[in-house]
């Protein structure tokens, strides 16, 4: 009699560690919501937080020792360009859940078991995306991190901004998403495999293939896919009006986690697969990069809103960003990689300010509402000033260092012309941010209608002032951080 034996996929649970503390913290901030007559808002916020910090502390334990390896049949990818990406993310989430511990406070729908494990899902969504090895992981992962997006955009409930935000995103989402699948889809025609390794290797083995269209229709329907998820000109139409609608909270969490986990998944399923078609596709990045960078400085130029000029921000910081893919080469993928941690930390930062200008139930998001905040309160308007000039680019911030880096690898790759566009961006955009700081500092107060900030929580003190100090050692030291960003790309599978 024949015996069948099932041989199961090498497994290590080690390697996603930090996930599974996310998703398991996840369920039980929602039982605890489901509880709520038992349990109080703060606890459940402490909770989300503290299996938050013990995901941080899991990626720290597990680092990057050894070579590169794999888990799930090389459906998980587990080395040093994982292990960056996965704290960024952690750091991300730890921040947020800081942030909205205080924003809570003015609304009560941020109070629930649901908001917080809609965070953590979320945020195990965009791990997911840092260490995915398989293309089918990555649109899963993907799906959780958005679909948890929507649903927290939206929350809200009694304001209609909120509901068309959530709307308008997940609607331009949805083609985003469609168009990733197609693109995925394409690759595999092209290779015969949904595992990047593998798709990396037949490449590089069949050079023949990079002429073949269903690679390269593959290539651009995964850049126009990942266009919408970083915000990336011509896909940036949903974020002005999703930034604003959104929870500010939350919008600080879009404008960073995200980012950072659609670059994560570009870096690793584009750009190292596919550069032997660097020839083919610089052209086109050239033109999204600087239209990118250009379209998001000068529309911010005309806001009174600071969420949607943040927003706009947020679009020109993709834009820089997008210099290292144009460069391509390894310290240029590194220099994503550092501006990113720093981008992390004074986008966070600088919403972090904006969400403490609250009274219950209304969110007081104008630029004039910010006349007078520097001297009633200085220490607010000191660590804004901070986080405003790191987005500007000056000295001593990580802004700065970070564009320096990115800059200088593009110089270094032959890129003058859209290094030229770039700093003339970056000189534009120091307008909009010091408008700010000369509205906090040289704008009278409102009389009769000055604004108050009524709570501040120690969660969003820590919260501000580890942002403040994180974005001015990256701009004084920033070597060791960009060494290990370096060490991170170099050690990709």
């Amino acid at each position: 009699m024949e015996t069948f034996k099932v041989i199961l996929p090498a497994t290590d649970y080690v390697a996603v560690l930090p996930q599974i503390v996310l998703v398991a913290t996840a369920l039980i901030v929602l039982m605890m919501g489901v509880f709520k007559r038992l349990v109080n808002g703060s606890a459940v916020g402490c909770t989300a937080l503290a299996g938050s910090i013990i995901a941080f502390v899991c990626t720290l334990f597990i680092g990057h020792h050894g070579r590169p390896s794999s888990a799930f049949a090389g459906m998980v990818l587990h080395d040093g360009f994982s292990f960056f990406l996965t704290g960024v993310i952690c750091i991300i989430i730890i921040l947020t859940i800081l942030v909205s511990m205080n924003y809570g406070k003015f609304f009560e729908s941020i109070r629930s078991g649901e908001y917080y494990s809609l965070v953590l899902f979320a945020g195990a969504g965009m791990v997911f995306m840092a260490v995915a090895g398989n293309l089918i992981l990555l649109f899963v992962a993907l799906e959780t991190m958005s679909i948890a997006i929507y649903a927290l955009t939206g929350f809200h409930k009694d304001q209609l901004k909120s509901g068309e935000a959530a709307f308008k995103y997940f609607l331009l989402g949805a083609f985003g998403s469609a168009f990733l699948l197609f693109g995925f889809a394409f690759v595999y025609g092209a290779t015969g495999s949904l595992d990047i390794v593998k798709i990396a290797g037949f490449i590089k083995t069949h050079p023949r293939i990079l002429n073949l269209k269903f690679l390269v229709a593959g290539f651009v329907l995964m850049i126009s896919g990942f266009g919408f998820k970083i915000s990336m000109v011509p896909f940036h139409m949903w974020t002005p009006d999703t930034y604003e609608g959104a929870p500010t909270s939350i919008t600080g969490f879009m404008a960073t986690g995200v980012k950072a986990a659609a670059f994560a998944a570009l870096i690793r399923a584009i750009l190292v697969p596919l550069a032997p078609m660097q020839h083919s596709w610089v052209p086109i990045m050239w033109v999204a990069t600087f239209l990118t960078m250009t379209v998001g400085n000068i529309i911010a130029l005309a806001q009174e809103n600071i969420k949607r000029m943040l927003a706009y921000s947020s679009i020109a910081h993709a834009g820089y960003i997008l210099l290292g893919f144009v460069a391509g080469t390894g310290l240029a993928q590194a220099g994503m990689l550092y501006y990113l941690l720093v981008y992390a930390f004074m986008n966070i930062g600088a919403f972090a300010v904006v969400a403490l200008l609250c009274k219950k139930g209304e969110e007081f998001n104008n630029i004039s509402d910010f006349a007078g905040l520097g001297f009633k309160y200085p220490v607010i308007g000191l660590v804004m000033s901070v986080f405003l000039f790191s987005l500007a680019g000056l000295p001593p911030t990580g802004g700065f260092m970070g564009k320096f880096y990115l800059f200088t690898e593009a110089l270094r790759s032959g890129y003058v012309w859209l290094v030229l566009a770039a700093g003339v961006n970056s000189v534009v955009s120091i307008y909009y941010y010091l408008r700010v700081i000369v509205t906090m500092y040289f704008k009278p107060e409102p009389e009769g209608n000055a604004v108050v900030i009524s709570s501040i929580s120690p969660g969003i003190v820590i919260a501000l002032a580890a942002a403040a100090t994180a974005v001015l050692v990256l701009g004084i030291f920033p070597s060791y951080f960009f060494s290990l960003a370096g060490n991170s790309i170099f050690s990709l599978m």
